[in-house]
């Protein structure tokens, strides 16, 4: 296959930012989880809570230092490979991207400090304080990159000047609906990856019969927060899902499905699509459901892929299947969590072994549905970088040759590699020296230390975050 600089730096981008969007997917929520142990540590004075802070709190630095590793890249790239991006929206996206890093980097890495090595030598106000600037420091990150994506996505409130978009209008382009839809829609996807990652956690504890008290409120908090976002979360997909029926048609086609108008239109659950004839050779559709999902009504028309000009149609495949995953990703986290909650009642002792193996198997899904969910935003916006103002062949270097992308893109695949497989296996140490490695109050030592058995305890299954 001939490989052109322009396909090459979508794939390395592509890359870069699949790898680097799973430690914020993940760090956002820890931090603020950190934050509640604290402030429960502090409340209720049982050591249990200040254990599970002292041992996450390490998790936490080592995926914070991974994730700003791999974010450094993202800059550069604006500048080796989309060149043209920055010099047409850089009096946009240039500033979001500094706010980014003085509000929000600033505070994370600042307070990080005294999280890990100011215990013994702050007040216990000013580390509760210190937990949640560094919370807080991650939703002002995740704010402005979103608010920088959204942009990209829906460009509001410009002006043109020489062929170059300047901001006419900073408080429509940080207001409007939609940045804060998204916002929150990113906000609970980190906060249900973190959670699934801690109850998988406490599933791996329980599985091995050791830190059974850490291992409870890890199960109960993790399953307990899902049960109560994830029908949060599916609400606010649905409102992306007008937003995106509204301002990106071509994108809201292809994640339906739809090859021509219909009404009343079905819902197309799964579909074999045919993209050279312009139909699906099978499908498994709800009748009247489309029509209802999209507008409230059973008889409203519905738009086909057809009614977009060829040449502003995205590839079909990826949106159209990333979204199905992305959803049925989250429908199996809302069933395991509302099932684990259930379950609680009898209290964990008598969870079946077949639950915990399946929650500590779950720990990918946030993963997974933020990746696949990325992939059906940013694939579905094509050909368009910036919607309906630049195309994306239109925003690479000039000058950029395939060889020079293809050097960079190798070399990014080695260092990615060695960081990523150092980082999981220091987190899988510290996932099996556990929280009893953590400096706890004497009260509370007995509560940490493992079940007695009568024989040697299982071998553990391999884990990693979670």
């Amino acid at each position: 296959m001939d490989f052109d600089p322009l396909l090459l730096s979508r794939i390395q981008f592509a890359f870069t930012i699949s790898f680097h969007i799973i430690f914020p997917a993940f760090t956002v929520g820890l931090a603020a989880w950190l934050a509640t142990l604290e402030a429960l540590s502090m409340a209720t004075r049982r050591p249990v809570y200040r254990s599970l802070l002292d041992f996450w709190v390490k998790v936490f630095a080592v995926a914070f230092g991974m994730g700003v590793v791999s974010g450094i890249v993202m800059a550069f790239q604006f500048g080796t490979n989309w060149s043209e991006l920055a010099h047409r929206m850089g009096p946009i996206q240039g500033p979001l991207l500094g706010y980014e890093t003085y509000t929000a980097f600033l505070l994370e890495s600042t307070f990080l400090g005294i999280v890990l090595f100011g215990r013994n030598r702050v007040p216990p106000w000013a580390y509760l304080l210190a937990c949640c600037l560094i919370a807080l420091g991650t939703t002002f990150s995740a704010f402005w990159i979103m608010a920088n994506n959204t942009w990209m996505q829906v460009p509001l409130g410009w002006v043109e000047e020489n062929g170059r978009y300047a901001p006419s209008d900073w408080w429509l382009i940080l207001s409007h609906e939609v940045a804060w839809i998204r916002f929150f829609h990113m906000l609970l996807a980190a906060y249900l990856t973190t959670s699934f990652c801690i109850a998988a956690t406490g599933a791996w504890y329980r599985l091995r019969r050791i830190y059974t008290e850490p291992a409870n409120v890890m199960l109960t908090m993790g399953l307990g927060l899902a049960a109560v976002l994830i029908p949060i979360q599916i609400a606010l997909g649905h409102l992306s899902g007008e937003y995106t029926a509204h301002h990106q048609p071509s994108k809201f086609t292809a994640i339906e499905g739809r090859w021509q108008t219909e009404q009343p239109a079905r819902l197309i659950l799964l579909a074999w699509p045919d993209v050279d004839n312009e139909r699906n050779h099978w499908e498994i559709a709800v009748p009247y459901l489309g029509s209802f999902v999209d507008t409230g009504t059973f008889t409203s028309a519905e738009p086909g892929i057809v009614t977009i000009p060829p040449d502003q149609r995205p590839p079909f495949l990826i949106p159209f299947y990333a979204f199905r995953v992305m959803v049925g990703v989250g429908l199996l986290m809302w069933a395991l969590s509302w099932y684990g909650i259930w379950l609680r009642r009898g209290g964990w002792e008598q969870a079946p072994s077949w639950f915990l193996w399946v929650t500590f198997l779950s720990f990918p899904s946030g993963f997974i549905a933020v990746l696949t969910g990325w992939f059906t935003a940013e694939v579905g916006r094509q050909p368009w970088v910036v919607f309906g103002l630049l195309r994306t062949a239109d925003a690479v270097t000039p000058s950029l040759g395939a060889a020079e992308v293809w050097a960079s893109l190798l070399a990014y695949i080695a260092v990615y590699t060695l960081i990523f497989s150092a980082g999981t296996f220091y987190i899988y140490r510290l996932m099996r020296e556990g929280p009893a490695a953590a400096k706890a109050p004497a009260s509370g030592v007995s509560a940490l230390r493992p079940l007695a058995a009568a024989g040697p305890s299982p071998s553990p299954a391999p884990s990693r975050e979670g």
